[in-house]
C-alpha cells in the first residue's frame, strides 16, 4: 500500500515537472519569436 503510494507521488513528480519544463520551453520560443519579429518592423 505505502509502497503504491510513493510510486504514484513519483510518477506524478515527473508528470508535473514535464509539464513545467514545456510551459517554459513555450514561452522562451514565444518570446524569441516576439523578439525577432518585433526588430524587423
Amino acid at each position: 500500500m505505502w509502497n503504491n503510494f510513493l510510486l504514484s507521488l513519483e510518477i506524478m513528480a515527473k508528470g508535473m515537472s514535464g509539464i513545467f519544463v514545456a510551459i517554459l520551453i513555450i514561452m522562451a520560443v514565444v518570446w524569441l519569436l516576439a523578439r525577432l519579429t518585433g526588430s524587423q518592423k
